[in-house]
């Protein structure tokens, strides 16, 4: 099977796209890619809904994008499929004109209109405009893919039956910093062990609730725990100013080959712990991340990461710095604890989380499981559009 990953995606942003390329080509696919990155992060595009003001330029970037596209797209030969990359609500609209009789795959991790309920963006008209982008991106797709069996249910019923749930899951390269990692874990976890050290890495969104976790490093101040925050966002400040007194080391994002040596050498990864609708339906890259890195990972208490996680983790109320906090400071009296977490979370990513497990469910709809011809593309196109 010969799959196309198309799209103005940026897998340093977001690593899922490349997660489901790795994980095609450990079933035997043929991954080939056309691929223009917009270089416009999720925030820029917020704001130019928020903004209208800026809309021309995005619009402006998103052409030359499509224009490179296009030309890329006449040398790619025949594939079977197209997965149009996450962040593609607009860019599965182009790969249908120029793919009109190949299956199109919309990596759809979320929507339009929720990821702006998430920063906050109200609006009577701004959020019709966005559900009726989400409608149509949806209906130029013949198979939805997304991340969990409650953002499957989330889709309005006519898409159930052309949906596929499909694990974010980790790139191979964060189950190599962790393999290199455990090597010196014994010497962290020693009774003389310096403070324990915890990480969070994201965008400072409400989802992820990283005022949350300030207040927890502020409630921790002097007990032996120490934070590092890397990232910048929308709550970056609230954070920072609930964090005060706290021993925290703030760092802007790092370049995306770096993270997962960083991470990895960290004892606890931190999830999310927004309150949100979204944030009850989503595991967070972080926290499949964070697993395969060697950490121990922390995260709220929902059902989509209970039944991801297991007791591979721990789990506390969403929103609740105290129970953060009164979690994290058992870990740092308790290194025993926090060596069989480590060791039970890495487990569980090497058997679960990889590219090539988690990718499952999508090569199985797209063809028969690799053990004859790629049927299972000629029965999406069969289906047709919704």
């Amino acid at each position: 099977m010969r799959v196309l990953f198309f799209g103005t995606y940026d897998t340093a942003m977001h690593p899922r796209v490349g997660v489901l390329a790795e994980g095609l080509r450990g079933h035997g696919a043929d991954v080939v890619e056309c691929n223009a990155p917009l270089g416009v992060g999720t925030a820029a595009r917020v704001a130019a809904v928020a903004q209208p003001w800026r809309l021309p330029s995005l619009v402006l970037t998103v052409a030359r994008r499509w224009v490179s596209l296009a030309r890329a797209a006449r040398r790619v030969g025949a594939v079977d499929a197209v997965v149009v990359g996450y962040l593609g609500l607009l860019d599965v609209h182009l790969a249908r004109l120029l793919f009109r009789r190949v299956p199109i795959v919309l990596d759809h991790m979320t929507g339009a209109g929720d990821t702006a309920a998430d920063r906050r963006l109200g609006g009577r008209l701004r959020r019709r405009l966005l559900a009726a982008v989400d409608r149509a991106a949806l209906r130029r797709a013949d198979l939805i893919v997304v991340d969990t069996d409650e953002h499957r249910d989330a889709l309005p019923a006519r898409h159930h039956a052309r949906s596929v749930a499909v694990a974010v899951g980790a790139p191979s390269a964060w189950f190599t910093a962790g393999r290199e990692q455990a090597t010196d874990a014994g010497a962290r976890q020693a009774p003389d062990a310096p403070a324990l050290r915890v990480v969070f890495f994201g965008l400072y969104t409400p989802l992820q609730g990283a005022t949350v976790i300030g207040e927890a490093a502020r409630l921790l101040a002097g007990e032996g725990v120490t934070f590092t925050m890397v990232g910048q966002g929308q709550d970056e400040a609230a954070t920072r100013h609930a964090a005060e007194g706290a021993d925290v080391a703030w760092l802007p994002w790092v370049p995306a080959g770096d993270l997962p040596a960083l991470v990895a050498g960290h004892d606890v990864c931190l999830g999310i712990f927004g309150t949100s609708d979204k944030a009850m339906r989503v595991v967070p890259n972080k926290v499949f991340q964070g697993a395969a890195a060697g950490c121990a990972v922390v995260t709220s208490d929902s059902p989509p990461q209970r039944r991801a996680l297991g007791d591979a983790a721990l789990l506390v109320p969403a929103g609740d710095p105290h129970a953060l906090a009164t979690t994290l400071r058992r870990l740092a009296t308790d290194r025993s604890e926090t060596a069989r977490l480590r060791q039970a979370a890495r487990r569980l990513a090497e058997a679960r989380f990889t590219p090539e497990h988690v990718v499952t469910p999508l090569w199985e709809r797209l063809g028969d499981g690799g053990a004859g011809e790629p049927a299972g593309a000629g029965r999406l196109a069969s289906r047709g559009r919704r």
